[in-house]
């Protein structure tokens, strides 16, 4: 423990130093940036420095996060209910729980990252849920699935909110939908290979007292466990203590970041040193911009979740076995994966978010239109798949951005961020009930209940970029005068990205 602690004495040092340093340089007078070939090639650089460091750590910790949510599945096939007495109704019930402590965590624990610091925090629940994994390999009755798999949700809830309150820190407004896609589609998309990875470690076999499934548990477990601690030591908490930037780059990729604020945030550090205060969350809860995003993204939430339950039963129409199904079920994840690198490239380059959602959602909503309705027909279902995924897993850099880019001020950011994905994430409430096996093949109910949620996504990102367009109108027409200098995204300098 004295190791962490000198470390975070160091890096907080060196915050503070850095704090007094840009106070005096905003005092010599206004910082110019990307004005010139050579603060266009140093910014390059930075970027490139940050993304090889940050997002490779992150991609490995939101993939073990994803592996441990969903490897309980897999040791069901593997005779998890037998070996635990428990019921298929029980084993939903341990589903459920899960959801509803993961939900339950989101807000507080971005509330908390800032004061305990990104660099300590998120290492410290991707090792806590490690070890709440491993826990999963020792129980032996129906009490012991659902404590630990509430307590799984606790520690796991904060992760995702966290890093992207944690990448909002690092990059500007417009450079985050583009890492939020890398991150999210690679870890994603190398998830879709779970299934192989428990295959592989069930082969281990029964040893002692522990099931083959166990082995599951306890050494992905173990895996998350050392994840996270190599995290802690190759994550920095912001760019003023990143150690593999030169001092120069240093300095300049802080400048970007204030630059990215209104005038009067970046020269008097309001956001830097703000405060915690209740009226900023509340400010963040009661945010329309908030509620409408978070509905849509439930929408697609929904859509994305339960996916996986049908698209294997597609792919056996065709006249493929359970284990060729299983291969052939990642390739539409491999074609949405690539374009939603690509719009997500797109979204920063335009500044935009929801107009691109607009776009995005499109595809989907036919793909379900079509294949709710198309009968008997498996090759041109499993085409149809290829529309779905895309289009939902197209929209979600876009939108899992959109509240941080509209939210300054680091505690209303905090709250808007984890609001949003904890609405969201109740998406898998309706995922878990909505494709029952008795609607195989067709699940026409599940097809269609999916289509009328994501055209009610798209309903409601429409209404979201008006409301922001109407927001920024009204700061151009001097209705938000009163908040000028106040430090936050009222301020008219602030424009909401539409």
């Amino acid at each position: 423990m004295a190791t962490l602690t000198n470390s975070d004495a160091h890096d907080r040092k060196d915050e503070q130093m850095a704090d007094e340093k840009f106070i005096e340089d905003a005092d010599k007078g206004p910082v110019t940036s990307g004005s010139s070939a050579g603060d266009a090639a140093l910014t390059r650089g930075i970027l490139l420095k940050l993304d090889f460091r940050i997002l490779p750590v992150l991609t490995v910790l939101f993939l073990c996060s994803f592996l441990d949510r969903t490897n309980v599945g897999n040791a069901k096939t593997y005779g998890l209910e037998t070996d635990l007495h428990i019921s298929n109704h029980q084993y939903d019930t341990g589903l459920v729980v899960y959801y509803a402590t993961y939900i339950a965590s989101e807000i507080p624990s971005n509330l908390i990252l800032k004061k305990v610091s990104p660099k300590v925090w998120l290492p410290a629940l991707t090792a806590i849920w490690g070890i709440v994994t491993m826990c999963l390999g020792f129980v032996e009755n129906y009490a012991g699935f659902m404590t630990v798999r509430a307590i799984l949700g606790l520690a796991e809830g904060g992760l995702l909110p966290g890093i992207v309150l944690y990448l909002s820190g690092i990059y500007t407004r417009g450079e985050m939908a583009l890492r939020l896609g890398l991150f999210y589609t690679a870890a994603s998309l190398s998830g879709a290979f779970g299934g192989l990875l428990a295959r592989g470690l069930t082969a281990i076999g029964k040893v002692g007292k522990q099931e083959d499934w166990s082995w599951i548990f306890i050494i992905e477990g173990l895996i998350t466990v050392v994840a996270g601690i190599g995290a802690y030591f190759l994550l920095p908490n912001n760019v003023d203590t990143a150690s593999f930037l030169k001092p120069e780059e240093r300095a300049f990729a802080r400048q970007r970041l204030h630059l990215d604020m209104p005038t009067s945030v970046a020269q008097d550090e309001s956001e830097v040193h703000e405060p915690f205060q209740w009226g900023e969350v509340l400010r963040g809860i009661l945010s329309p911009s908030t509620w409408l995003s978070a509905t849509a993204y439930f929408s697609i939430l929904a859509g994305l979740y339960s996916f996986g339950l049908f698209l294997p039963t597609i792919i056996v129409e065709l006249g493929y076995t359970a284990n060729e199904a299983q291969l052939w079920s990642v390739i539409p994840y491999a074609v949405a994966s690539v374009i939603t690198v690509a719009v997500a490239l797109i979204s920063d380059h335009l500044k935009l978010r929801g107009v691109i959602m607009l776009f995005t959602l499109i595809p989907a909503i036919i793909g379900y239109a079509v294949i709710a309705n198309i009968g008997e027909h498996p090759k041109v279902k499993y085409g149809m798949t290829f529309l779905m995924a895309t289009g939902m897993y197209a929209s979600v850099p876009c939108v899992l951005v959109w509240n941080s880019n509209n939210s300054a001020g680091h505690y209303k950011r905090a709250t808007t961020t984890a609001l949003q994905l904890m609405i969201a994430n109740s998406g898998g409430f309706v995922a878990a009930f909505i494709y029952p096996n008795k609607d195989k093949p067709g699940f026409h109910r599940g097809h269609t209940v999916v289509l009328g949620l994501l055209v009610f996504a798209w309903f409601m990102v429409a209404a979201n970029v008006l409301y922001c367009w109407k927001v920024n109108q009204d700061k151009t027409k001097g209705k938000y005068n009163k908040f000028i200098g106040c430090g936050d995204d009222r301020d008219p300098e602030f424009r909401m990205v539409l």
